[in-house]
């Protein structure tokens, strides 16, 4: 599939495509937590870039699109402020059509490891439609059933199976690695978010052939899910030196040649691979 992106800033970039013509925009906006990227570092801050890029977004959107937004954590003085919340008043506000359809916990099991709190191990994507009658393809992102050949024992469908045949709905909590340093979607940009998490989301929000946009583009993680998943993609990056990662992992996308972590991949075991530690105590027992 095709796609078009922008080195530049989204906001002189947004103005200027169709309204009601996105399915999809999948974002991850900076932070604010002092990242290279982050331009501000305070609350005021991550308002001040997200309220008119929301506005913008949400113009854009087809009615019965879909909007995600994935945010973490803001750290002020060691009092944790969550930021979904803040994006949630934001778009209530600024969209008060706009319906949240879910908040979306992503777990992973390695982060920054904390001293006078528990280690923050999850991030939230939010996801708002514009409008009730919003596309959704559940088919098209269940998962395994955890007892998939359980059968009803009484009543009129006695013997028959209990559980969807597709698999079952993979709820609203996702375990998926983040992409650290031995992650083989690793890039340089700081802070990226693994393919098979936007892809979820590409394959369930938006129908074949759509179009999903990223406004604030990174490494470009959402346009490689979206072509390889045969959607149309359009992004933004105001970093030069991010904006080429993008498009040389967009290239890769288009031809096939892209590396990454599928989402059914059983999560790394030092056990079963040997590379656990050794206790030399128990060892000479």
């Amino acid at each position: 599939m095709s796609y078009n992106i922008f080195n530049g800033d989204c906001l002189k970039v947004l103005p200027t495509l169709d309204d009601e013509s996105v399915d999809l925009t999948l974002t991850s906006p900076p932070y604010c937590i002092g990242k290279a990227y982050d331009v501000h570092t305070t609350i005021e801050g991550f308002l001040e870039i997200n309220e008119p890029i929301i506005k913008e977004v949400y113009k854009k959107t087809k009615a019965g699109g879909s909007i995600c937004w994935q945010v973490g954590h803001h750290v002020n003085k060691g009092e944790i402020i969550p930021l979904d919340f803040i994006v949630y008043e934001a778009f209530k506000r600024l969209c008060p059509d706009a319906k949240l359809r879910n908040r979306i916990v992503w777990h992973f099991e390695h982060g920054a490891n904390c001293r006078n709190r528990f280690s923050g191990r999850h991030e939230t994507i939010l996801w708002f439609t514009k409008g009730d009658n919003y596309y959704f393809d559940l088919d098209s992102v269940r998962v395994k059933q955890k007892y998939p050949g359980k059968k009803y024992y009484q009543g009129n469908k006695k013997g028959e199976y209990s559980c969807n045949p597709l698999g079952k709905n993979p709820g609203d909590l996702w375990v998926i690695p983040n992409v650290k340093a031995n992650h083989v979607e690793k890039t340089g940009h700081p802070c990226q978010f693994p393919i098979a998490l936007a892809q979820r989301l590409v394959k369930s929000l938006s129908p074949n052939g759509g179009i999903v946009l990223d406004p604030f583009m990174g490494a470009g993680t959402t346009g490689a899910a979206a072509i390889m998943e045969g959607r149309e993609f359009l992004g933004m990056e105001l970093s030069e030196s991010y904006f080429k990662i993008a498009k040389k992992r967009l290239v890769s996308a288009q031809n096939g040649t892209l590396q990454y972590r599928e989402i059914d991949r059983p999560v790394f075991d030092p056990k079963k691979a040997g590379a656990v530690g050794r206790n030399p105590v128990i060892d000479e027992v």
